[in-house]
């Protein structure tokens, strides 16, 4: 379970996930999926109806829009138009969560190094950073295919610590998913709950085995030493 009060954590890094965390890229998903809805007749689903299921990716969403599984023979190809889409709206309406912008600049003042550790994979990954003017600001970019497995496997946060040349336990990792919760701990890192972010369908965030949780960006700061 969380912690109820924030206190300043020894770290000299922080490694942020993208989607519901940094981003709210739950507009061009939506609109990603709903491109498939036009073409098989249906009416498009309100992005607030699709927020929770953003962070899930093509799976999440074709589940609510299309309820498609991975299971289902029809999956596969759906799943590539939904990525053709995606690649078409990526940088369309997707920016930076209020606050966001600030957090960043005090990270910076502080002297404190950032990054970005994400389940997108690097095609998207890497336009949607550079479209909302991070791609020179992070240190290190991690997508979901830069190593051979995704969270909540840890490996996409050592490879980020190993990028940025801290340790692990100098590390704090944020994200708005039970799966970065997961990575994070299983990485020896502290981890944040981004409380404004998408959050997922299942359980009780609250109750996520987390450091501490925030409801704005900037709360992050009372978790850092000054």
């Amino acid at each position: 379970m969380t912690a109820d009060l924030p206190h300043p954590l020894p770290v000299a890094a922080v490694l942020f996930d993208l989607d519901g965390t940094l981003a709210d890229s739950a507009p061009d998903l939506a609109l990603a999926l709903n491109m498939i809805r036009k073409r098989s007749g249906l009416a498009p689903v309100p992005v607030d109806d699709l927020r929770p299921y953003a962070s899930s990716g093509a799976r999440g969403l074709l589940h609510r829009g299309m309820d498609v599984t991975p299971e289902d023979p029809r999956y596969p190809e759906l799943r590539e138009t939904f990525l053709a889409n995606y690649a078409q709206c990526l940088a369309t309406h997707t920016v930076l969560f209020d606050g966001v912008a600030a957090l960043l600049d005090a990270l910076e003042a502080r002297g404190l190094a950032w990054g970005i550790v994400t389940n997108k994979h690097l095609r998207f990954t890497a336009p949607v950073v550079a479209a909302l003017g991070l791609a020179t600001r992070a240190r290190t970019v991690v997508a979901g295919d830069t190593t051979p497995h995704p969270k909540p496997h840890p490996a996409p946060l050592l490879h980020a610590a190993q990028a940025l040349g801290i340790a692990t336990t100098r590390c704090l990792y944020v994200g708005d998913d039970l799966r970065d919760v997961e990575a994070g701990n299983a990485a020896g890192m502290a981890t944040i709950v981004a409380g404004y972010g998408y959050m997922g369908v299942g359980g009780d965030p609250r109750r996520w085995p987390a450091t501490g949780w925030i409801d704005r960006p900037l709360d992050l700061l009372d978790w850092l030493a000054p």
